[in-house]
């Protein structure tokens, strides 16, 4: 039977463009944490050199990974969604180094014999795990020192712990309901702290001051204490 959260997200796809060719400063690959373009900081933040492994959980149509893969990381992403992997493989079919799975993230990465180097969900299925699974895991599968952060859209005030969400799925249908989880900053920064994250960094990017899209982008980052 095909999974529900499955259906939900190939429903989610069919509303996304691909990922535009090339960005304001005329790059063909880039990492972008947030949901507005050109802004905000970039894969710098996952501290990785040419060789490391890194995993993307929820990686979408791979926009990001393709990124770390050109700048020769060995990238791996994982998404329920099988079209958004479509996406994915169609467009970047060029680049080496990269590869995608389907499938539930974290039952990935439970089962993956891969100590990563960085762990990162940009918008992705951290959003949509509860953290006290997900902090754990990918801590047990993080090389030491290595970096997991995720971005996603900012709590709203009182509204913490697991929401819902609705994807819309068209016209003729109800909306799918999936879970996500939201905190303000200092909660998820004793959450990563909690599970044996250290310089742990939890902050709201407010949006660029241009534009008509006032959300800012909640970041947060942790490396795995020994």
């Amino acid at each position: 039977m095909r999974d529900s959260r499955s259906a939900a997200w190939d429903a989610y796809s069919q509303s996304r463009t691909q990922r535009r060719r090339t960005n304001a400063r005329g790059e063909t690959t880039w990492f972008n944490w947030t949901q507005h373009p050109d802004h905000g900081p970039g894969a710098e933040i996952l501290r990785l050199k040419p060789g490391d492994s890194v995993l993307d959980l929820g990686c979408g149509s791979g926009g990001n990974l393709a990124h770390l893969a050109f700048l020769g990381m060995r990238a791996t992403g994982v998404d329920l969604s099988g079209a958004q992997l479509a996406k994915a493989r169609e467009r970047w079919t060029e680049v080496e180094g990269m590869e995608v799975h389907q499938g539930d993230a974290l039952a990935f990465l439970t089962t993956s014999a891969t100590r990563f180097d960085a762990v990162y969900s940009v918008f992705g299925a951290a959003y949509f795990t509860d953290p006290r699974l997900t902090l754990p895991t990918v801590r047990r599968h993080l090389a030491p020192g290595g970096v997991f952060a995720m971005s996603q859209h900012p709590a709203v005030d009182g509204c913490y712990g697991c929401q819902a969400s609705y994807i819309p799925r068209g016209a003729d249908e109800d909306p799918a309901i999936v879970r996500r989880w939201d905190y303000p900053p200092a909660i998820w920064t004793a959450l990563f702290e909690e599970h044996g994250f250290e310089d742990v960094t939890a902050a709201v990017l407010p949006a660029p001051p241009h534009g008509r899209r006032r959300i800012g982008t909640l970041l947060v980052r942790g490396v795995r204490g020994s």
